[in-house]
């Protein structure tokens, strides 16, 4: 007769480290895992800090805990946690300096900064240097989320496993962004002129994040040593008036960005993604050619914001007991669920 045993698993102290949209998604969702203990909230706003963290929950979920303005207030008053999940920002010098704070007092960190997920393509000297630190500290750094960090680069290396040889890859992701959060809407340029779209993306710090840092781990799981990287970026134009999303015929929608990888000529990998508001058919879709072919759709995409928070939180056990230094998305750890639970099958 078959017998089921269903066992917790290890508990883990967790810190949310930055409380935007993404962090408060985060926090809800570790607040609902029995195996996660909260065991504080950190964010650098004085506006936020002292407050109790049921104020930006919108007290869905009892907590006394309060939002510190520092780590070190939360490890003087609750303990070290063995996990900091950050989420406060998208490139690797923007964060560096808390991950030095983090990683110094032993702390492992998930953090959803899209130049983390592949650091060695952008700043391949602070990328050792991160190493060093979570190395030294005995703890490990992992840059996870869903894009970067699943639909145009994890899933990929997943399906290869089924392969026996592989010529080609290419990733899509189309997102209607009319359904997204007001910052990601403002992050792709939605409502403005052409020219004003042309004008901040000068500045190189505009649009999305990530791409050819997903296109440079996929490369990095396929062994191949790319010579050429290119990405493209361009405004998805209105081509008339979109009265219930205030967007004018002639003004931005979205970005369309192609990334593109080489090797002596030949165009190894491609990822596209479109995210503008009414985007038709919103869906992300990876393509494998070689034996076998694979060609798999997701249907109207995946959440964002929530697959975000999964993605960070599922992560905590493999980040916990892995070893220690910078971790990589297919490497070292694999996206899969992470329950509270542990069921084991007896005969």
């Amino acid at each position: 007769m078959l017998k089921i045993e269903c066992k917790p698993v290890e508990t883990y102290k967790v810190v949310v480290f930055g409380l935007g949209d993404i962090g408060i998604g985060t926090t809800e969702l570790v607040l609902n895992r029995s195996n996660l203990d909260m065991i504080g909230a950190v964010d650098i706003d004085e506006n936020k800090a002292g407050r109790p963290l049921g104020d930006l929950l919108g007290n869905t979920k009892n907590t006394d805990i309060k939002i510190s303005q520092t780590l070190s207030e939360v490890i003087s008053a609750s303990g070290k946690p063995d996990v900091v999940l950050q989420t406060t920002g998208s490139y690797i010098n923007q964060i560096y300096p808390q991950l030095q704070e983090l990683t110094s007092a032993g702390c492992n960190v998930i953090s959803s900064a899209e130049e983390l997920l592949y650091p060695y393509l952008r700043n391949p000297d602070l990328a050792d240097k991160i190493d060093d630190m979570a190395r030294t500290n005995n703890v490990t750094v992992l840059g996870t989320g869903v894009n970067p960090g699943f639909v145009m680069d994890a899933l990929a290396m997943v399906l290869s496993g089924v392969c026996q040889k592989i010529d080609r890859v290419e990733a899509e992701r189309v997102v209607d962004v009319s359904t997204r959060r007001p910052a990601l809407q403002r992050k792709v340029g939605a409502g403005l002129t052409v020219d004003d779209f042309n004008e901040k993306l000068a500045t190189g710090k505009f649009g999305h994040v990530g791409l050819l840092e997903s296109l440079a781990l996929v490369a990095v799981g396929m062994g191949w040593d790319l010579d050429e990287l290119d990405e493209v970026i361009m405004p998805v134009v209105a081509e008339k008036d979109m009265d219930n999303l205030d967007i004018k015929k002639g003004h931005v929608t979205g970005i369309r960005q192609i990334g593109i990888g080489k090797k002596d000529g030949n165009e190894l990998i491609k990822l596209i993604l479109q995210i503008s508001a009414g985007a038709e058919e919103p869906h992300d879709a990876v393509k494998i050619f070689g034996i076998p072919d694979m060609d798999v759709v997701i249907n109207n995409g995946t959440a964002g914001g929530l697959a975000t928070a999964s993605s960070l939180v599922n992560a905590i056990p493999q980040v916990v007991e892995a070893e220690p230094g910078l971790a990589l998305m297919g490497k070292e750890v694999f996206p899969r669920f992470a329950p509270d639970y542990k069921i084991k099958l007896i005969l």
